[in-house]
């Protein structure tokens, strides 16, 4: 390394002192490792920043394959967490294609999953080739890890994949925020469309426990009478009220159903299930579960639910606005009930008389 870049690098955070060093004397890796940083960070969606970090760092590092596991528990959700791997691979054409699985299965997640709570380290593979661990942290827990493999020892590659694992915890934090409700830590209303857009309508591969495969539903859920309770009780109450419910939803709902807040007293779930009855059985769960808590100092608080399939080619509008007709009708006909679109459709119960719903569309 020259003076001046050793001089240079001495006046950098240490991130970039450590990466500075692994560049060596000529500026052009520095210059892509920064460019990477650079791509990587562009992005605001999760599934897009881990697709670009493990290609970035696949190209950076000459590696053979770049998986990143991810443990993607929402704060304080369930005690089971949703893993996930993301991988990164060179094809005989010397390209690299990047794919997602749903959950750790195979050789190599089996060894993150063993040692991605310890220390990462430089390892001998079955095949021969060299391999390299990083735990990814995050307020000092672990929330994954990163492995390199290929045909040479990576032990000088610890610095830029270490530095690379820091900014991507840090990144995720940020994207975790702006994607969270600030009084529940359910997903926003931002996200939602993002959400519907990005995963599949239907056959979804994850099969119900009769081996039927899944399709999704979307259901929104009001608190009844929740004005009365703010004025009765006041906002604090009314506040607990909404963190409570939260409460209920994770604990009510399968790790991979999306649960969000969508302002005020309401809320959504997108589940999957294989049928009408499936989804219904799971809301009505849910509903009776609130239904017999007690909340503190106000007691008994009930639901309303609405809900509708999600076609392949339905927009976000269209669903939300089914889905709200069928909450309408639950909340015109005794609330503390769950109302299915399609069912009321095919008895003529939203033919006539059928007002605008509750829920403000896009």
């Amino acid at each position: 390394m020259s003076t001046e870049t050793a001089h240079a690098a001495d006046t950098l955070p240490p991130l970039f002192a450590e990466l500075a060093a692994w560049a060596g004397n000529d500026g052009s890796p520095q210059l892509r490792v920064l460019d990477s940083v650079a791509q990587f960070t562009h992005h605001r969606d999760i599934d897009a920043l881990d697709h670009s970090l493990t290609l970035s760092l696949a190209e950076l590092a000459d590696a053979d394959v770049v998986t990143l596991y991810k443990r993607d528990g929402e704060r304080g959700a369930r005690s089971d967490p949703d893993e996930r791997l993301v991988r990164c691979a060179r094809a005989a054409n010397g390209r690299y294609g990047v794919t997602s699985l749903p959950q750790a299965a195979d050789t190599a997640s089996e060894a993150l999953l063993r040692q991605g709570e310890r220390d990462g380290g430089c390892v001998r593979l079955r095949d021969g080739n060299h391999g390299m661990l990083v735990p990814i942290r995050r307020e000092g827990r672990v929330i994954g890890a990163l492995m390199l493999e290929g045909e040479h020892p990576m032990q000088h590659l610890r610095p830029l994949v270490e530095g690379f694992a820091r900014i991507y915890a840090n990144y995720i934090a940020l994207l975790d925020e702006s994607e969270r409700d600030k009084l529940t830590s359910l997903y926003n209303r931002r996200t939602f469309e993002r959400h519907m857009q990005q995963r599949p309508h239907v056959s979804t591969g994850r099969p119900d426990p009769r081996g039927l495969p899944a399709r999704r539903w979307l259901a929104i859920l009001d608190i009844d009478h929740f004005k009365r309770i703010n004025d009765s009780w006041g906002h604090l109450y009314g506040d607990e009220v909404i963190l409570v419910i939260a409460q209920q939803m994770r604990a009510s709902f399968r790790q991979g159903d999306g649960l969000f807040r969508f302002g005020g007293e309401e809320f959504l779930v997108l589940l999957e299930a294989a049928d009408e009855s499936s989804a219904g059985t799971a809301l009505e769960r849910f509903r009776q579960r609130v239904q017999d808590h007690v909340f503190p100092q106000v007691g008994q608080v009930t639901v309303s639910v609405g809900y509708a399939a999600v076609g392949e080619q339905d927009y976000p509008a269209t669903v939300l606005d089914r889905a709200d007709k069928a909450l309408y009708f639950a909340k015109n006909h005794g609330r503390n009930r769950v109302c299915n679109y399609e069912t009321l459709r095919a008895q003529g119960a939203l033919e006539e008389g059928m007002a605008p719903g509750s829920v403000d569309l896009f």
